[in-house]
């Protein structure tokens, strides 16, 4: 009896530890690169273990065919990619905005590595990306990614066939809101360069002696802290807002 059951358990965990493992990989502030790989992997054993109590009478039987099984696997991983990739795909909209804000703000040329994207980018760019997985947990928003964990396996059940077609759909939308919200985010600071640059060139035109250049850059820099300095809690406040819905309605959070 004993030997019957303990296989199909194990086909189990193993089951729902596979799509937890790809999607805690890539998932915003549970998924940090800064975060080391043990802690990672114990969490994923840790979540795997109580979403397991949870879903267990949900899960398929295990198959008698080998290949079955690993298709089971390789589905299960690609979900939890899919997923995880879905809810990074999120964490753009800071990297846009703060790329904008860095390039009205003549900070372009100040890059640094940034841990949420993986890559050099603007110096602001890389402070938004942190503040908003600093704020994710400050606000208790990762509990939100733990119950999207949860949900999952209610609305992608392990074994039934995946809609790839629809994913992707909601993929394509995703993007195109986070860029959408990255430029409404850094709006202000667009209103602030279009007209510090042409008051800039209507200067150069009437004092052409003046040095335009070594005199606005200073103040396009110094103008460009003080308008972030006012509008950063509330970008921060919008984007959390834009993150926390678009989490519930694509995993019902």
């Amino acid at each position: 009896m004993l030997g019957q059951i303990l296989p199909q358990e194990a086909f189990g965990f193993i089951l729902i530890f596979t799509r937890l493992g790809a999607m805690i990989m890539i998932l915003p502030a549970l998924g940090e690169n800064t975060i080391p790989p043990r802690i990672r992997i114990t969490l994923i054993g840790l979540f795997s273990l109580l979403i397991y109590s949870v879903v267990r009478e949900t899960l398929p039987v295990m198959p008698a065919s080998p290949f079955l099984l690993g298709g089971l696997i390789v589905r299960e991983v690609l979900i939890g990619v899919m997923i995880g990739g879905t809810a990074r795909l999120l964490m753009s909209a800071l990297h846009v905005a703060g790329t904008v804000i860095a390039f009205q703000g003549g900070l372009a040329a100040a890059q640094s590595f940034d841990p949420n994207q993986g890559v050099q980018s603007a110096l602001v760019s890389s402070f938004l990306s942190i503040l908003g997985v600093t704020l994710i947990f400050a606000t208790g928003l990762h509990h939100l990614l733990i119950g999207a964990m949860r949900n999952s396996y209610f609305i992608f059940p392990a074994g039934e066939t995946l809609q790839v077609s629809d994913f992707a759909t909601l993929v394509v939308d995703i993007v195109a809101s986070s860029f959408k919200l990255g430029v409404q985010l850094s709006a202000p600071f667009i209103v602030y360069g279009l007209i510090f640059n042409i008051g800039l060139g209507i200067i150069a035109r009437l004092m052409p002696q003046l040095p335009v250049f070594f005199i606005g850059m200073p103040v396009n820099i110094l103008v460009g802290f003080i308008i972030l300095m006012f509008v950063l809690s509330s970008v921060m406040g919008w984007y959390l807002m834009y993150f926390e819905d678009q989490l519930s309605t694509l995993l019902g959070g």
